[in-house]
């Protein structure tokens, strides 16, 4: 199963959702953010020798603590040699290698992000309890759904009590898929500094359980068609 953590909006938590799901699920995390990536580096090749065609995706994936992860360059002449066409290709051979691919989209709604949702399964939209974000993720949903990648599920990070059962209401009404509420924890924040799954660092956390639970859904969409060998042929024309 291939899955993409998206939502518009920057700064909202998708690095860090993504990590989490790719450690809670045994396979890896792709740091699709080709310009700006926030996951950890790696000690080799990245995502853009990948797509240029310097390197083997599974010799470019790299091992960071308990999680698989295939970084990105941090060079803007990384990024302009990348040749997104053959992202999807790459993202199956990582499904067919570890059983479940996480990607970490880019914020915004550039070409790249429609490439990278046309390529997955489902889709986990991230937003925080703010208007802005909340309107960048809706945005996104519209573009996965021209897309026809499927909504599993919405993560409201960085939330409460009072505030998120309300807002949580409202988005299962719009979007039609569960959400699940992460309180903004400071072992999260430690985590993601660290560059760590929060169950490894923080393992009494209470935002581990909904990170699991989570995980447990996504294994469940594994019944959608996961043979969508054409999802290189559904081109991102909505962005256009």
């Amino acid at each position: 199963m291939i899955v993409a953590v998206t939502g518009g909006k920057g700064g909202v938590g998708k690095s860090m959702l993504a990590l989490n799901l790719a450690y809670e699920l045994d396979g890896v995390v792709v740091d699709g953010d080709f310009t700006t990536p926030d996951l950890p580096r790696g000690g080799g090749p990245g995502l853009h020798d990948v797509l240029a065609d310097r390197a083997d995706p599974l010799e470019a994936v790299d091992r960071r603590g308990p999680v698989r992860l295939l970084p990105c360059g941090r060079t803007l002449a990384g990024a302009r040699a990348a040749e997104l066409s053959v992202f999807p290709r790459i993202v199956r051979r990582l499904e067919r290698e570890f059983g479940h691919v996480v990607i970490d989209c880019p914020a915004g709604l550039a070409r790249d992000v429609g490439r990278q949702l046309a390529s997955a399964h489902a889709a986990v939209l991230v937003t925080t309890p703010t208007e802005p974000a909340l309107a960048d993720a809706m945005r996104t949903r519209q573009v996965a759904l021209d897309l026809e990648t499927p909504i599993a599920a919405v993560a409201l990070n960085r939330t409460s009590g009072a505030v998120a059962d309300g807002i949580a209401e409202r988005i299962e009404r719009t979007v039609s898929a569960p959400v699940l509420a992460l309180e903004e924890r400071s072992a999260v924040a430690d985590a993601q500094r660290r560059g760590r799954p929060v169950a490894a660092v923080a393992p009494d956390c209470p935002a581990v359980e909904p990170l699991r639970t989570l995980a447990r859904r996504l294994e469940r969409c594994t019944t959608h068609d996961t043979d969508r060998s054409d999802a290189h042929d559904r081109s991102p024309a909505a962005l256009d």
